[in-house]
């Protein structure tokens, strides 16, 4: 009788195994499904990327004022070429209307030195224009390399109400109240 009894629990074991691998294909057959549904996952990915569009809106928001101060550099540089240009123009003029005799060295210096104070004012104010036409492009060419509103002794940000007073600064106020310069 334990002969029987003992083959019968063989055949439950036999036909369990028959049930678990009957039961593990359905079970891989629904595997299968999630991992088609893994697959849809890849979808979701966008959803992320649409979640960094915001920090874009921040960017977007830097790249306006980026925008700007090129803007009003390049109206800046424009005008002070075209400046610089007149004063040049009006200094060669002046000393086009002198002529050789105008010139006094006693006290009483005359119409001659006055021309001659005008025609000196006229290139030096020139200059100082074509000076800070050489600042727009340095400031300009920050601008392109990504530098652009960073304190070239401290390396901090430069305030922007300090950058829209003076586009072209190249350092913090307090570094150019105290007087250190480049």
């Amino acid at each position: 009788m334990a002969s029987p009894t003992a083959k019968k629990p063989a055949a439950k074991k036999a036909a369990a195994k028959k049930q678990t691998a009957a039961a593990a294909a359905p079970a891989a057959a629904k595997k299968a499904v999630p991992v088609k549904k893994a697959a849809a996952k890849p979808a979701k990915e966008p959803a992320v990327v649409a979640k960094k569009a915001p920090a874009k809106k921040g960017s977007a928001v830097l790249d306006k004022f980026l925008e700007g101060q090129r803007k009003s550099l390049l109206e800046e540089r424009a005008r002070l070429t075209r400046h610089s240009e007149v004063l040049k123009a009006e200094a060669d003029s002046l000393a086009l209307d002198r002529e050789a005799g105008d010139t006094q060295f006693d006290e009483e210096s005359g119409e001659g030195d006055t021309l001659a104070v005008e025609r000196e004012r006229d290139l030096v104010l020139s200059a100082r224009a074509l000076e800070t036409v050489a600042e727009i492009d340095h400031a300009l060419e920050k601008l392109t390399d990504g530098t652009y509103g960073t304190c070239e002794i401290s390396g901090q940000p430069i305030p922007k109400e300090r950058l829209r007073a003076i586009p072209w600064a190249r350092e913090r106020v307090e570094f150019k109240a105290t007087g250190f310069i480049r």
